[in-house]
């Protein structure tokens, strides 16, 4: 079958199946809702013209943005955002599509770190966009400051179109019912220190860990780690060595999909199905719904994050 063909079909089944997808308690529960899962750059990528991304470019139906949740409180009629990402302007309106402005106030967003997927949406908030008021950021001391002293970011603090919050590793932010909880990972840290997030609600929790070098740099078990929760959102940029043929994988050091099952295979069924997969570079075959990479990670029993998947709290 023609390559370009084979992914239309194939990212199309992708699109089709997400819209349904759900978890956890309803009603008045607090949720996750899953608005991107690409990698900083998104699918398809810049400059990228190879097979693999010709049909993003052809249709875009089939574009992924990139990687960010709403948490929705209907309880207290607040959402926030994490990660501001440059898709921040159609994620917003995802967002709104299950948590109208009329019934919900942004309340804040949290960021991981300074690199361009996490945090270039705020842009968006700007005097020459949207004129936000005072919307709360939430953010470690480096990502801060970052924020405050670096142009064109320093222009939202200036004209308080964002407010920025204090948060510390390990200390609790209290949302109402719901608390996040950062804590730091390896990653690069040209501009600002890196996070994942521990978002705790009334009756579930969840890990967002969208980025981070190889599991083994983390003093942290991760196999532990996932028992402690019920979702796992993590990092999920390659899914083995050699996607990128014409850069040196090793100094892009994120765990491969492989190796983070490896590392989980040994554990019951009910504590893998908790791993929600995200993340994804362009090159990444888990963006096809049916190829024999994404076949293989949810026979292992685990998830393959996508836009409209809802996890409640």
């Amino acid at each position: 079958m023609n390559l370009k063909l084979r992914w239309y079909g194939m990212l199309a089944a992708a699109v089709l199946f997400t819209a349904s997808v759900d978890a956890g308690p309803v009603g008045q529960a607090p949720y996750l809702y899953v608005l991107g899962v690409a990698q900083d750059a998104g699918y398809p990528q810049a400059g990228c013209y190879r097979p693999h991304c010709m049909p993003g470019w052809e249709d875009r139906n089939l574009r992924r943005s990139v990687v960010s949740m709403g948490l929705v409180d209907p309880a207290s009629g607040r959402k926030y955002l994490f990660e501001a990402t440059p898709d921040l302007p159609e994620q917003l309106f995802e967002l709104e599509q299950v948590a109208p402005s009329g019934a919900y106030s942004l309340a804040g967003i949290f960021l991981t770190h300074a690199h361009i997927g996490h945090y270039a949406g705020l842009m968006y908030l700007g005097h020459e966009a949207m004129g936000a008021s005072g919307v709360p950021v939430y953010a470690l001391p480096r990502m801060r400051e970052f924020l405050k002293d670096n142009g064109p970011w320093s222009q939202l603090v200036a004209y308080e179109n964002i407010q920025l919050q204090a948060v510390a590793a390990g200390a609790p932010v209290a949302l109402g019912a719901i608390t996040v909880t950062a804590f730091l990972v390896p990653h690069r840290e040209e501009f600002s220190e890196a996070v994942g997030y521990r978002i705790d609600g009334p009756s579930r929790s969840a890990l967002f860990i969208p980025d981070i070098d190889k599991w083994s740099k983390w003093e942290r078990d991760l196999a532990g780690q996932v028992r402690s929760v019920d979702y796992a959102l993590i990092d999920a940029t390659f899914f083995s060595g050699g996607e990128l043929p014409n850069r040196d994988m090793s100094q892009v050091p994120h765990p491969f999909v492989v190796e983070t099952m490896s590392l989980l295979d040994d554990l019951p069924p009910e504590e893998r199905s908790k791993v929600w997969f995200i993340h994804m570079n362009h090159s990444n075959p888990l963006l096809d719904a049916h190829s024999e990479a994404s076949q293989r990670v949810l026979a292992g029993g685990y998830n393959i994050a996508q836009k409209g998947v809802r996890l409640g709290l």
